[in-house]
């Protein structure tokens, strides 16, 4: 598979794969533990479960944002808990437009990992097909995980602060209009956004029914960053929804940059500057 997304069809055709790790990412930010709820109910068959506060984040700190990337060491040890070497097949998928799913992809992509891949649509939708479903938890064979860390891919607020103010590079925020605007913030504690970003709301990344875009689509409708020829930093509230528009960006052939603590993180230093509207 060439594309960082892969039909169900696919999936339901490769599930006897040996190769193939099926994750589960759903989460629900309003209550913590209803993903993992839903999990051992039903899920995709064959699928691991994997927790975005507990897995695919570290500790909280004053700094760093909501949901900080966890230390290499733990992520790689939470892979090889959940079967995940080099050489597996990883296909992920949630039921939140593909936001907890993007993490996890970014993550893999940030340690090296070639051969992962985000459902083309949430698990309602897979459930909705017929595909098979199931409520046995399988125990993974454990495996060992050599990273290839792709530096580029990540910055810090420093780097923001030095890319923007030199003009060199765009920065996009991914989160709603009215949470950009500064008009209505429902999580941080400052509302408002970074000086010089612009909007590009993840949600506009997939349909109105929650599917990923087709590739064409997303070629078309981000072709301004490309024609930019600029770096590009995506930012959200805490580094999640953001790997979505990050995720698109590549299907639409550029390489951006995850600012991972984001505005979560960026309203912890009181010193830092916010626009909203006026």
């Amino acid at each position: 598979m060439h594309s960082n997304i892969t039909s169900s069809e696919w999936l339901c055709n490769n599930l006897e794969n040996e190769e193939l790790v099926v994750v589960d990412c759903r989460f629900h930010l309003e209550n913590a533990n209803k993903g993992f709820e839903e999990y051992t109910k039903e899920h995709i068959s064959g699928a691991i479960y994997l927790d975005l506060n507990k897995d695919l984040s570290g500790v909280l700190g004053e700094h760093g944002g909501r949901h900080p990337l966890p230390s290499t060491d733990d992520f790689l040890e939470t892979l090889g808990r959940a079967g995940i070497g080099n050489d597996q097949i990883v296909v992920i998928y949630d039921d939140q437009r593909g936001a907890m799913a993007s993490r996890l992809w970014w993550m893999l992509k940030y340690v090296g990992h070639e051969n992962v891949h985000v459902l083309e649509e949430g698990f309602s939708h897979w459930k909705k097909r017929g595909y098979p479903v199931t409520a046995t938890v399988l125990s993974p064979v454990p495996k060992s995980y050599t990273p290839d860390i792709n530096e580029e891919m990540l910055v810090t607020m420093e780097d923001v602060k030095s890319m923007v103010s030199q003009k060199n590079a765009i920065l996009i925020d991914s989160r709603s209009e009215e949470r950009f605007l500064g008009i209505h913030e429902p999580i941080d504690p400052v509302a408002g956004h970074i000086p010089g970003a612009v909007l590009e709301e993840w949600m506009e990344r997939t349909t109105a029914d929650g599917r990923w875009k087709k590739k064409e689509t997303q070629v078309k409708e981000l072709k301004y960053y490309k024609e930019a020829g600029q770096d590009l930093i995506v930012y959200c509230g805490s580094g999640v929804t953001a790997c979505v528009n990050i995720l698109a960006l590549t299907e639409a052939g550029i390489q951006p940059k995850l600012y991972a603590g984001s505005w979560s993180d960026w309203v912890s230093h009181e010193d830092n500057p916010v626009s909203r509207k006026a």
